[in-house]
């Protein structure tokens, strides 16, 4: 892998990281100030054209979602 698709891979997980944030709340309150995150639109917009580029999450990231365990309890 090439140092190029590490830095756009490492994008797209920076990409994706945020807008998990906005998500969760586009504004919050530290104190007495209030801040706003970054654009939805324009986010979903960069991970859409990462996406189109043929930038991947990876195998290990991949297997890592996709995978389940199983919860035997015992008594």
């Amino acid at each position: 892998m090439t140092t190029r698709e590490l830095r756009q891979r490492e994008r797209l997980n920076m990409y994706l990281e945020a807008e998990k944030a906005i998500l969760s709340g586009q504004s919050y309150t530290i104190g007495n100030r209030t801040l706003t995150r970054a654009d939805l639109a324009a986010v979903q917009k960069e991970i859409d054209k990462l996406f189109d580029a043929g930038v991947t999450l990876g195998d290990d990231d991949v297997t890592a979602a996709a995978s389940s365990k199983r919860v035997v309890l015992l008594d």
